[in-house]
């Protein structure tokens, strides 16, 4: 009788609108459906319009759909992009940030660049595009096998580089997708970008194909939506249950580094979080490392981020001199550099 009372009140609340003011706990018992979420009412509709703007002012006609769901994805067959519920309210993305330790998408720059990758997908699904033989020529066969991992090679210039982990190295779908999502910004940018990269290549192909079909209708104009929250009865808390348990596999090949600098939180007490330490001294450590380490903008991003990562998700943190823990996070994000370059390679699953 007690347990029925509790759900009958919990229950109004969200339909209600007024889960964004629940703890964490009582928000990862509500089902997706629940959370009532529609696009129209988010902040990323406005991210959703400006890339339809950035579409047209590039000459394209076709304009991908958009809805919630539980992640980032376009599906197959199905010219459309789904964005997570996260993305949708600032309650949400403190939830995921809490449980995952980031947030993909989680400022609009970066929001903007999962767009343009997602489009890339959806307008090769529109038009079809991997059926084309110039395509496979350039870009491999999308019939390929897609890995539940993929080894990457830093150093390469055959790939652009767009949202991170080298991702256009994992199959050639993806690396249309990147090399759309790049071909997006104005060309005499990704001209001087990647002046002298095999990967210019594609992006001029990229270029000639979209000149060839932007006025020309979509053969594909399913607007179906896959996964749909509104009809998601699993809770925020399976879900989370399910994700976590996926991103186990964690790179801790440098875990013994981040111990030897910082400290678990038990042993200092109220100390500063050695993550939020990284994070504000980012610009400065960036230009240190650019000068220092003579490596790409790509690849000192991509290490700054899998640091801070770590070790929030390690909860470490500072203790001593401001100066020393700054000498100490440049002599670590060098080493990893360094590592990541000799062995010119990493794995990253899928």
């Amino acid at each position: 009788m007690v347990t029925r009372q509790r759900k009958a009140r919990t229950r109004p609340r969200a339909e209600r609108g007024g889960w964004h003011s629940l703890d964490d706990e009582s928000l990862l018992r509500l089902r997706f459906r629940d959370l009532r979420l529609r696009l129209d009412d988010c902040p990323i509709k406005a991210d959703v319009d400006r890339l339809h703007g950035e579409l047209e002012r590039r000459g394209i006609r076709f304009k991908p759909h958009v809805w919630l769901s539980t992640e980032w994805f376009s599906p197959d067959g199905v010219p459309g992009i789904a964005a997570p519920f996260f993305a949708a309210h600032p309650r949400l993305r403190r939830l995921e940030q809490r449980m995952m330790g980031e947030v993909e998408g989680g400022n609009r720059k970066w929001r903007n660049r999962i767009l343009r990758h997602e489009a890339g997908h959806a307008l090769d699904t529109a038009y079809r595009l991997r059926r084309r033989k110039d395509w496979r020529e350039v870009f491999g066969k999308a019939s390929r096998p897609y890995p539940r991992g993929y080894r990457v090679r830093p150093n390469s210039r055959g790939f652009v580089q767009h949202i991170g982990f080298w991702y256009a190295q994992s199959h050639p779908v993806e690396d249309f997708a990147e090399t759309f999502a790049v071909w997006m910004q104005p060309k005499a940018r990704w001209r001087r970008e990647y002046d002298g990269w095999p990967a210019l290549e594609k992006l001029e192909y990229v270029d000639e194909l979209m000149a060839e079909i932007s006025e020309r209708a979509p053969a594909n104009r399913n607007r179906s939506v896959v996964a749909p929250l509104s009809q998601n009865n699993r809770t925020l808390g399976e879900h989370y249950r399910r994700k976590t348990a996926y991103s186990g596999r964690i790179d801790r090949r440098y875990d013994d580094w981040l111990r030897e600098i910082f400290f678990e939180r038990s042993s200092k007490g109220r100390a500063r979080r050695a993550s939020r330490f990284i994070s504000d001294m980012r610009p400065q450590l960036r230009r240190l490392l650019l000068s220092r380490t003579s490596s790409g903008p790509y690849l000192i991003d991509h290490v700054i981020d899998k640091i801070t990562l770590r070790a929030r998700q390690l909860d470490l943190v500072i203790a001593g001199p401001r100066r020393e823990n700054k000498r100490n996070v440049v002599w670590l994000h060098e080493n990893v550099i360094y590592d990541v370059l000799r062995r010119n390679r990493d794995y990253f699953a899928l």
